[in-house]
């Protein structure tokens, strides 16, 4: 990781939600750690947290990924991104997966390879 390097990143102002501090910041941690990572190689790096329509997101300009592979996305040590160019020990997602689904929500993403990803999850209420 290069923290040195610039980057806009932008958070909604009011975001809310009724969540496990510590679930929550495990979310957002590894979300926002994941978009750092994939848009390393990204010249103008862009993350953005808002939310939309009761869903929350990170999105970001970077990698992306094959939508055909969204599904692999959220298992214990699935990686869609050679291990030589990003760091990480591939439970990441799943962590955020499973700590989504113990507030009675649900995380997906939508992508295309090279022009970034944005994850939703949603948290019950």
């Amino acid at each position: 990781m290069k923290p040195a390097r610039l980057a806009d990143v932008t958070i909604a102002p009011d975001l809310v939600a009724v969540a496990d501090p510590r679930l929550a910041e495990t979310i957002l941690q590894n979300l926002i750690d994941n978009a750092w990572k994939l848009t390393s190689k990204t010249d103008h790096a862009l993350i953005e947290l808002a939310s939309n329509n009761g869903a929350f997101f990170v999105r970001d300009n970077g990698a992306g990924f094959d939508p055909a592979l969204a599904g692999k996305l959220f298992g214990a040590f699935q990686r869609l991104h050679n291990s030589d160019e990003l760091t990480g020990n591939g439970i990441g997602l799943g962590t955020v997966q499973r700590a989504v689904q113990r507030h009675g929500g649900k995380i997906w993403a939508e992508s295309e390879l090279g022009h970034g990803a944005t994850f939703f999850f949603t948290l019950a209420q």
